[in-house]
């Protein structure tokens, strides 16, 4: 499957706070709200060059409020906390996904080590 393929589905579950993205090769991801915020592909979040990555806590109860699409490659999620400026292409959706549990692992231990929290 090509990952930079548009999705066939995508649905916003707003009381559970998840976004779900169906692919042509049949995979499906529910991604979390917090998940989506905290990795963001935003310059807040990623930073402008290697190495500024910021790591966010206090975002385990964010929703997303919509999404808009972008062009043919991607879509816009608007949160509650204001954040609006990330555009997940089709592409960083699908490497979200397929990489959920590593990426959500290691999101839990940099907190951990940082001394941060989930919570707000």
């Amino acid at each position: 499957m090509n990952p930079t393929a548009a999705p066939t589905e995508i649905v916003l579950h707003r009381r559970a706070r998840e976004l779900e993205v169906v692919f042509g090769d049949g995979l499906r991801f529910r991604l979390s709200a917090e998940y989506l915020r905290t990795h963001s592909p935003s310059a807040e979040v990623q930073g402008h060059g290697p190495g500024q990555k910021s790591l966010l806590g206090g975002k385990q109860d964010v929703a997303i409020t919509a999404l808009e699409p972008v062009g043919q490659y991607g879509v816009l999620l608007r949160f509650d906390d204001g954040h609006d400026t990330g555009i997940f292409s089709w592409e960083i959706l699908y490497s979200l996904g397929h990489n959920y549990e590593k990426n959500w692992q290691a999101y839990l231990h940099e907190l951990e080590q940082s001394g941060l929290s989930r919570e707000t």
